[in-house]
């Protein structure tokens, strides 16, 4: 598992495991190993997306360099998950010693490495603190207030998340608004997105279809999906209807299941994914970071989910929820006429430069010898005032 001793005492660690884990922290490594290039910088993938069109494939499109220790964690029960990736993760950090690790999110991956890094006494960075759905019943939830207390720097990407921060007694001087890392990524790869081949094998017009997501467990687990999927269909005789389906979800699929002009197709490639999201007439999602991307993109989002952790998504105009609730997708193509043509929205720090803030900040508070470089760029970028 470890592959090698890591000498350098100045080192940090990365930890990633789901597919939005990649978007949020490969900006971030690369600022860091450009702020601190003498450091060692390990990448430590958990696994806990292990399908490759889910992980592998976006460390070749990010063009992120292999990860350095690879835990293969793989699936099961929410305790389990955490628990092997704990247990995992433990004596890679114990071996490298960093001076601080690096999560991101809010997956079970996040918190196991953050407690795991707690127990040894080494500084957790979280990267997307703050958020909040105020939802305890998701797993998700717990394990953002979790690592948003053990960590010593909080980074947010929105105004709220720094209220409800310090609404959770964090200090202050732990909370540093510094804009959107997935947002750095979409900005970086925007140049290289292409019109979707999936959009032409399937004949779908730019403007003229809907994208759906789904994968998170209360839409998927249990009675849901079928009314889900039915309500689906009804959409698709209105409108061509394209469902890159999460593995989750494919392994819940009604035997045989299919519906005119409603393209239940594999995970995708991001790159694939940005086109298609690009060129959709709307969006319907229960995932938070398409949310975020098609705010950033000026696509109608419909959220599947009674709450959302991203509110100013809600309060721009660009996401609504329809609550967890399959027959209101019906409502959507009314409400989309009464919404009227969108532009990009713009939100401060949401503009490619987040992870630029970040490495300053890290940079000036465990090497401040190395010098100005980083924060001279930084500076440049403020869009998104970091403290």
């Amino acid at each position: 598992m470890i592959a090698s001793r890591i000498e350098s005492r100045d080192s940090l660690a990365y930890v990633v495991g789901a597919r939005p884990n990649f978007m949020k922290m490969v900006p971030v490594v690369r600022a860091m190993r450009s702020a601190l290039p003498g450091w060692a910088h390990s990448v430590v993938h958990t696994g806990q997306h292990y399908d490759f069109g889910l992980s592998e494939v976006f460390v070749e499109e990010l063009e992120l360099t292999p990860p350095d220790f690879r835990l293969e964690i793989g699936s099961g029960s929410h305790g389990a998950q955490t628990a092997r990736a704990l247990e995992r993760i433990e004596p890679i950090l114990s071996e490298i010693r960093p001076a601080a690790v690096v999560v991101a999110g809010d997956v079970n991956s996040t918190l196991a490495a953050a407690l795991a890094a707690a127990k040894l006494e080494i500084p957790v960075a979280h990267v997307e603190a703050g958020l909040r759905s105020f939802d305890r019943s998701m797993p998700e939830e717990i394990n953002r207030v979790l690592v948003d207390q053990i960590s010593e720097w909080c980074f947010t990407h929105s105004p709220e998340a720094d209220v409800n921060l310090v609404a959770e007694g964090v200090p202050p001087g732990k909370i540093h608004p510094v804009g959107n890392t997935m947002i750095d990524t979409l900005v970086a790869l925007t140049p290289r997105v292409r019109p979707s081949p999936l959009a032409a094998r399937h004949r779908l017009e730019p403007g003229h279809y809907a994208l759906v997501t789904l994968h998170r467990p209360a839409l998927v687990d249990g009675d849901l999906l079928d009314e889900t999927l039915s309500e689906l269909a009804k959409l698709a005789a209105t409108i061509p209807v394209v469902f890159p389906t999460h593995p989750r979800t494919r392994e819940r699929l009604p035997k045989g299941f299919a519906a005119p002009n409603l393209h239940l197709v594999p995970p995708v490639s991001y790159l694939e994914f940005l086109a298609l999201q690009r060129d959709a007439r709307f969006v319907i999602t229960d995932s938070g970071g398409v949310q975020e991307e098609t705010t950033f993109l000026g696509i109608p989002c419909f959220t599947l989910r009674a709450n959302t952790e991203r509110p100013i998504t809600i309060e721009r105009g660009t996401n609504h929820l329809l609550g967890l609730d399959p027959g209101s997708i019906r409502s959507v193509p009314d409400r989309l006429d009464r919404l009227g043509p969108r532009d990009p929205v713009e939100i401060p720090g949401w503009d490619g430069h987040a992870a630029e803030r970040i490495a300053e900040i890290m940079r000036r508070d465990l090497a401040p010898e190395a010098g100005s470089a980083a924060r001279d760029l930084a500076v440049s970028h403020s869009g998104h005032v970091a403290s």
